[in-house]
Parts: structure tokens; C-alpha cells; sequence
């Protein structure tokens, strides 16, 4: 496909993305095309030399671990001689004394609010609308459409809704609000209405109870408002700084039935989301990379729409309007009607031809830094109705960091570019992923270079232990993935992230999050495990979908987590030996079956994710698994798996022929999975690989190759081969 270029300050600019930056952007900003340009000529100058730089030290560290790795092969577990090399070639950083970040202006859904994240590809401007959305879910839908309730001996549908189901919800819903916002000496369950009435200057809530008693809530200060809308009621609660609504209808054909006329209750669920440009997204070229830019800036205008179907019916979905309710004391109370959005650039590996400078591809994290801050400027300064930061931050999530000289890149890079947009000090906030080795190994380290912006750190076990593997790919063959989950490092992983965030003060001011519940049609198992994140100390967990979140945010209520992180409030615990140890197999007692098994779950999980990134873009989706369960997938998933085999081929586990074959056998799998899929294109036809395929057997047979084993050099290449093909 042929790219026109225009020429801006130096800079050969892709014309579309030309035309989107001066007729959707500039337009919102304080200054004029041609500073506009001026300005991003002037960060690509000034940053690109020394990212370039530390993009080589990655390949450094990786050439003398790789030579130890193979001297060392027989002995890797004398960790003693292990940490004394990573620490004399600069690895393991000299540690610093325990320190309190000083973030400031953080709006309280991140400082104060413990709750579900949701992470969406912000390329998809559906799933981005339901996510911001998702501050509010219903808890009746989120039950009924979930199968937290079980399924067997139910009565059959009565106009597509079963009675009896619904009153399993309903049970299942009154026993929470029973725990979390009790009334005196009775049950929700008992109540005939609830009312409300002024009473010692302030309004107050009364149950009357069916048996004609009177109560009211066992802590009144958990009511704090009210509205009336037509013929129903919206009662207001709070608990562990999350509200709980109630709505009551007695005319409603659920409402009259259920105690209390209650019709439904919401929960504040999605209290932030990440709008993410990265590993959920399939942005190749400009016009992928424009839709993800136009979107973000819609979010944060607050004038992104999307057309839609649901029952036959067309209509179109925005941004949710705040909620007015009455308070207590009979003034106005406002609540947020949308989760306090960030935006997660991409890592600062990545480059792209959108922007040619000297010829030479940007680098994409420069430009992405750049633009998603323009966006968030522009919806700071032109505020209508809608407003994401009350504070007027911004939120940038930063993956792939490795080490604090990288952190200190970035932070230096947002300084600049506070000065060019005349931003205070510090607006940008920083969310810093800790998924790279090297950065858990030195996490307090880079939290120190972005103290004054840090809002939150998160674990994230798929890219770490891709990470992982890569790192020691050369030190012996790995372990099965799931006997990796059980390894000492992944425990000391998560624990020193809560510890090290707790540690330097990251309570009352920034998240401490762990990962993503990955099982998205799972919810009874995730409401089994997911809670001990908030016991570990977690105050934010990803969740694949609003009805997760809403599901989920019953444990924050549940839980206050805040409590617990005073609990766990004490000197910090060194984690380093168990964090070091690689998942190597001290022996190869794998059955040839074994190794069969592994290859075949591993493959057909590549290719189930890579035939829709290649064919169709799409770079976040619910992928079927060996086994038929669907899985969240996005690039982790893929970079874990590819290094693991890569891993195993380079230490003769198993053979290419092997792995070539199954590749095959896999292919005609998960063609067969996806046939009822009307526009999906199969992995192999008449003998003829697709780019999808060849894609698949590159990121694996190249794997050691890979810096890092990331797979977006592999997939872009493939992806635009697709779409030209298509033109």
C-alpha cells in the first residue's frame, strides 16, 4: 500500500495521519500547526538517540546473560554466583533506601477507591464506550446473564425470562446488601418498602418490615442520598468508598414482586479503566493507528459514539451523563456517571513508519506519549458536560520498562512535554507496568525515577514469565507452563509488588494492581479466587468485561482493603533470591506425551489467537482453548507461549519436525472451531499456508531471535501483508 508523505518541520508525515493531527487536533490546542509540529520534531530530537540506547543496553544485558547462561548451565542453581554476575554487568542496580512517593492531584478513584480495572483496546470504540460506562453495572443482569447461578432444574423461560432464575438472583443479591449495608434485626428479604424522612436536620432511611415493624440501617451514616425519577426510587449507600444503589419500583414486573419493591441494584464497579494502545490492539499502519487516536480523543471530549444493535433494535451508544441524587443535608450530590479512564501507550521498543525522520521509523512511544497527552489536554481545556480528571491530570500507563534508567527516560520525556503544552509539574501521571525482569528485579529503583507521578504498579504474570523465559532461554529447558505458575519466583513476583508499593507509601495515593482474570465466561471460579488479590493487599484487579467487574466489586465490598494494607504495613521483606530463580527443569523426566501435550496446548493457542490478529486485526479477543473454554487473549499470552516452545526446541525437547507437524494438526483444529465464524479465513487451505500461519511458526521457530521475545515485529509483518493482499 503506497503512503503519501507531507513534509512537516523536518519530519516526512504520513498524510493521513497529517490530515487527522490539523483538522481533528490541532484545531483544540492553544497553538498553531506549525508549533504543533515544531514541538513534536522537538521530542523526537531530543529523546529518539538516547531510547535508541537504551534499546541496545537490553541487547547487551541479554548477549553476557546468554554467555553465562551457557557456562553456567550445569550450576545456574548457585544463585549466589548468579546475583554477583547480574549485579557486576549492572543488571541488579545498586538498591536504594525506602522512600515515600509524592504523587499529587490524584483524583480519588485511584487514590482512594479500591475496585476492578477494566482494560480495553481502545481501537474498538464499543468496547471502549462499555468500559467507561461500566462505573455503574447492574448486579441483577450481572447475576442473571453469569453463571454464578447455576443452571439446573430451573423453570422453563417465560418471554425470555425465567422466573425462577430471577429469584435466585434476587436471593443471591438481597444476602449481599444483608452483609454489606445491614438493617437492625432484620433482613432485606423482610422489608415491605423503604422510605425516607426528615428527621434531626437531615433526611434519613426507615424499612417498614412486612410483619408492620419498623427498622432502619444498622450504621445510618451508609445512606447518603436519594432520587426520584418518574415512578421510582433511587436510594443511595456507600460502603468501603463505593456506592450502592438501589432502585425501587413498585410498579416495575421485578419490583413488585421483590421485597422492598426493589427492581435492581447497581453497583459502582469499573472505577477506572485503562484505554490501551498496546497489547490489545492491532494498530500496523496509519489508518489503524488514526482510529485509536480519534477514539481516545472522543473519550476524552467526550463525544465518541458508537452505532449499535441489541434486540433487533438500532441505536447509539455515548458516554454516560453524571448521576444527581439528593443528599442527606437535601443539597445536590453529583457521582460520576464513567471510570476514570488512562491510556496505556505502547512500549518504547516499538517504532513506526507514520513519521520518517532522515528516513528512519519513530519511535512509537515517543509519538504515542505525545499525542494521547495532546488528546487529554484538549478535553482538559475544552470541558462541557463531560470531564474525566476532576483534577485535571492525565493518566498515561507505560509498559515494557526495563529498569530505572528507563523509567528515568520517561519521566524526563513527560517533563518535556509539560513544558511545551504549559502544563504544571507532574500532571501526567504515570501508571508503570512491572511485567519485565528487570524491572521487578529493580522495582523500587524505577519507582524512585517517577515518584512524583507514580499512581500505580501492577503484576502481570503472562509477559513477565515470557520475560522469564527469555531472559534464561539459554540457561536449560523450561518447565510446563503450569508447573511454571508454581515456582517460587512467581510468588515472591507478587508479593514484593504489594510490599515495595505499600513500602513507599503508595496507600492514599496510588493502586497497587495485580492482573487479569483471563477465564471471561468463568465467573463462579473467579469469585471463588479472585478475592485473595484484595487479602494480598491488591486495590485494583483487571477484569475482562463489565459484568466481571460489576461481579467482582462485591469483594471490595466485602474487604476493605485498606485495612489490610495496614496490616501488611511493616519493614520490607527481600524477595531477590526466590525472584531469581529461573523455571528451569533440574531433570527431563517428561514422557514423550507429555512433551506432545504441551506442544499441542501451546500451538493451538498461538494459532487460535494469531489467525484473528493476522486476518481480521483484532488484537484482544475470546479465544477458544484446547479444550473448548474461551480465554481473554491478547500478545502476553502469545509472547509466553511461543518462548516456551522456542525455549524447548533449543534444548532438544522436542524436534522442529515435531513442532511443524503439530503446527498442522493444530491448524485443522482450530479451523473446525471457528466454522461457524462466517468471515473467518482457515489457517491452511490446499496445502497453502496463510500469513496467519506462517505468521505462528515465525514467532516460534525465530523466538530466541526476538528481543525480549516480544511478537509485534512478527504479527505487524504479517498483518500488513494481510490488508494489502486485500486491497
Amino acid at each position: 500500500m503506497k503512503v503519501d508523505f507531507v513534509s512537516r518541520h523536518g519530519l516526512d508525515v504520513d498524510s493521513q495521519f497529517c490530515k487527522f493531527v490539523e483538522h481533528d487536533l490541532v484545531p483544540l490546542l492553544h497553538f498553531s500547526e506549525e508549533e504543533f509540529w515544531k514541538k513534536l520534531a522537538l521530542i523526537i530530537s531530543s529523546f529518539s538517540s538516547e531510547n535508541d540506547d537504551l534499546l541496545n543496553a537490553r541487547k547487551d544485558f541479554q548477549t553476557k546473560i546468554n554467555l553465562w547462561c551457557k557456562k553456567n548451565s550445569k550450576s545456574y542453581h548457585n544463585h549466589n554466583s548468579y546475583h554477583a554476575f547480574l549485579k557486576k554487568i549492572g543488571y541488579l542496580e545498586p538498591p536504594v533506601d525506602i522512600f515515600q512517593i509524592e504523587t499529587e492531584n490524584v483524583d480519588p478513584e485511584i487514590a482512594l477507591i479500591a475496585a476492578p480495572q477494566l482494560v480495553v483496546p481502545v481501537s474498538n470504540s464499543r468496547f471502549a464506550l462499555n468500559a467507561s460506562n461500566a462505573r455503574w453495572g447492574s448486579l441483577f443482569d450481572a447475576l442473571y446473564g453469569s453463571n454464578l447461578i447455576p443452571d439446573k432444574n430451573l423453570t422453563t423461560e417465560q418471554n425470555n425470562y425465567d422466573p425462577q432464575r430471577g429469584q435466585l438472583v434476587i436471593d443471591y443479591a438481597l444476602n449481599f446488601i444483608d452483609k454489606v449495608i445491614p438493617i437492625k434485626n432484620a433482613s432485606h428479604s423482610e422489608v415491605n418498602n423503604y422510605f425516607v424522612e426528615f428527621y434531626n436536620d437531615e433526611y434519613v432511611l426507615n424499612a417498614i418490615l412486612k410483619d408492620g415493624g419498623k427498622s432502619q440501617l444498622k450504621n445510618s451514616q451508609q445512606f447518603i442520598g436519594w432520587s426520584d425519577e418518574d415512578k421510582s426510587q433511587s436510594l443511595l449507600f456507600k460502603n468501603n468508598n463505593l456506592h450502592i444503589k438501589l432502585k425501587i419500583d413498585s410498579d416495575d414486573p421485578i419490583g413488585k414482586e421483590s421485597p422492598g419493591n426493589i427492581c435492581d441494584i447497581f453497583l459502582e464497579s469499573a472505577v477506572t479503566t485503562i484505554m490501551d494502545c498496546e497489547d490489545s490492539v492491532a494498530a500496523v499502519d496509519s489508518e489503524d493507528k488514526i482510529n485509536v487516536y480519534k477514539n481516545w480523543l472522543g473519550l476524552m471530549l467526550g463525544t465518541l459514539t458508537c452505532e449499535m444493535q441489541k434486540s433487533g433494535k438500532k441505536f447509539t451508544r455515548s458516554l454516560n451523563k453524571d448521576k444527581v441524587f439528593t443528599a442527606k443535608n437535601g443539597k445536590l450530590l453529583t457521582l460520576s456517571g464513567r471510570a476514570l479512564m488512562l491510556v496505556r501507550n505502547v512500549g518504547q521498543h516499538m517504532k513506526t513508519r507514520m513519521i520518517l525522520d532522515n528516513n528512519n521509523p519513530v519511535s512509537e512511544g515517543l509519538l504515542d506519549a505525545f499525542i494521547t497527552t495532546a488528546c487529554a489536554f484538549a478535553g482538559n481545556k475544552n470541558k462541557k458536560e463531560f470531564s474525566n480528571s476532576k483534577t485535571d491530570s492525565i493518566y498515561i500507563v507505560k509498559p515494557k520498562i526495563h529498569g530505572s534508567r528507563e523509567a528515568k527516560l520517561f519521566n524526563r520525556l513527560l517533563i518535556m512535554l509539560e513544558k511545551l503544552f504549559k502544563l504544571p509539574e507532574n500532571t501526567i501521571k504515570v501508571g508503570l507496568m512491572d511485567e519485565e525482569r528487570r524491572t521487578s528485579c529493580n522495582l523500587m529503583q524505577c519507582i524512585k525515577e517517577i515518584k512524583h507521578r507514580i499512581v500505580f504498579i501492577n503484576t502481570g504474570f503472562l509477559d513477565r514469565t515470557g520475560d522469564e523465559i527469555h531472559t534464561s532461554m539459554h540457561l536449560g529447558a523450561m518447565l510446563e507452563k503450569d508447573k511454571i505458575k508454581q515456582q517460587d519466583w512467581l510468588d515472591a513476583y507478587e508479593k514484593q509488588n504489594v510490599d515495595i508499593g505499600i513500602a513507599c507509601g503508595f496507600m492514599g495515593k496510588a493502586q497497587i494492581g495485580k492482573g487479569m482474570w483471563a477465564k471471561p465466561d468463568e465467573l463462579r471460579e473467579m469469585m471463588e479466587v479472585k478475592i485473595d488479590q484484595l487479602k494480598s493487599g491488591a486495590n485494583c484487579a483487571w477484569v475482562p468485561s463489565p459484568t466481571a467487574a460489576t461481579l467482582h466489586a462485591i469483594h471490595y465490598h466485602y474487604i476493605c482493603v485498606q485495612t489490610h494494607q495496614r496490616k501488611l504495613k511493616k519493614e520490607y521483606n527481600f524477595y531477590m533470591q526466590d525472584l531469581l530463580k529461573p523455571p528451569v527443569a533440574l531433570q527431563r523426566n517428561m514422557t514423550f506425551n507429555n512433551i506432545q501435550d504441551e506442544l499441542d496446548n501451546n500451538i493451538q493457542g498461538i494459532l487460535g489467537y494469531v489467525v484473528h490478529w493476522v486476518n481480521q486485526g483484532i488484537g484482544c479477543s475470546k479465544v477458544l482453548d484446547i479444550n473448548n473454554v474461551y480465554l481473554m487473549e491478547d500478545r502476553a499470552t502469545l509472547r509466553i507461549s511461543s518462548q516456551h516452545i522456542a525455549n524447548w526446541l533449543l534444548h532438544n525437547i522436542c524436534t522442529k519436525e515435531q513442532v511443524l507437524s503439530t503446527f498442522y494438526k493444530m491448524a485443522e483444529y482450530v479451523d473446525g472451531q471457528n466454522l461457524a465464524i462466517e468471515s473467518y479465513r482457515k489457517l491452511v487451505t490446499n496445502n497453502q499456508n496463510s500469513y496467519a500461519f506462517e505468521a505462528a511458526c515465525e514467532l516460534v521457530f525465530q523466538g530466541c531471535n526476538r528481543a525480549n521475545g516480544y511478537t509485534e515485529e512478527v504479527l505487524h509483518k504479517y498483518r500488513i501483508l494481510e490488508k494489502n493482499k486485500n486491497i
